[in-house]
Formats: C-alpha cells, structure tokens, sequence
C-alpha cells in the first residue's frame, strides 16, 4: 500500500515535469491592420466668370491674393459681352483677388476669395460676388 502511494505520487509528479516540458499556447499580439483614412478631396480650382452685367468686360485679371500686382488681362484680346460665361482653372488653391474692367472705363474690384469654396464670380452693374 505505501508502495502505492509512493508510485502514485511519482506519477503525479512525473506528469508535472511533463506538462511543464509541454508546448505552451502563447498569446503573441499581432498588429491591428488599420483601413485608409478618408482622403480629403482635393480643392477644385475651377470657376466661372459670368457676366450678368449690362456692360461689356473688357479686361478681366485676377491674381493669388499673396501677389501684390494683378498680372496679365486674362481674357487677351477676347471680352466677355453680357449674359457670357468664361471658364478658368486656377493654377492654385487658396484666396484670389478679382478685377475686371468695363467697356465705360469703370472697374470694379473683389478680394480675397476662397477659390475652393467659390465655383462663380458673378459681374454685375454694381460690381462683383462670389458664389
């Protein structure tokens, strides 16, 4: 019977020195795969110039409102006649300043305009807005 006893305690202890020997299931972390973060679209520098005006636009400048002069006439040789729309792509984002010049010789002037929020510079008799 203690022969017994003492047998069974070695087998249990021989089975503890066993499992301890055993492969062990290991938790290791693996990295947390993260998606794409949203991309914000890109400013459109697109707008129109339209010319609801009973004058005719005979120069039209506008320039990045960090420029101290107003460049070239970018309508060139041609006008913008009343109920006309002109298309442009600025070249880039951020505040413009707008100047156009009427057939009477009178300008009228519009500064600071966010060119990604605003699509339109609308000419009127009293002056200029932005849409």
């Amino acid at each position: 019977m203690v022969r017994r006893k003492i047998l069974a305690l070695f087998a249990v202890m021989g089975a503890a020195a066993v499992s301890a020997c055993a492969p062990q299931t290991v938790y290791i972390p693996q990295p947390v795969a993260v998606g794409p973060q949203p991309i914000r679209p890109a400013c459109d520098t697109r707008f129109q110039v339209v010319n609801n005006s009973g004058l005719t636009v005979m120069q039209l400048f506008f320039s990045h409102a960090s420029r101290n002069d107003w460049g070239v006439d970018q309508l060139g040789q041609n006008v913008l006649a009343p109920g006309r729309v002109w298309n442009y792509t600025a070249a880039n984002a951020g505040s413009y300043d707008f100047r156009v010049v009427y057939q009477n010789g009178r300008a009228a002037e519009l500064r600071r305009v966010d060119i990604c929020r605003a699509s339109r510079i609308v000419v009127t008799n009293q002056g200029l807005y932005a849409q």
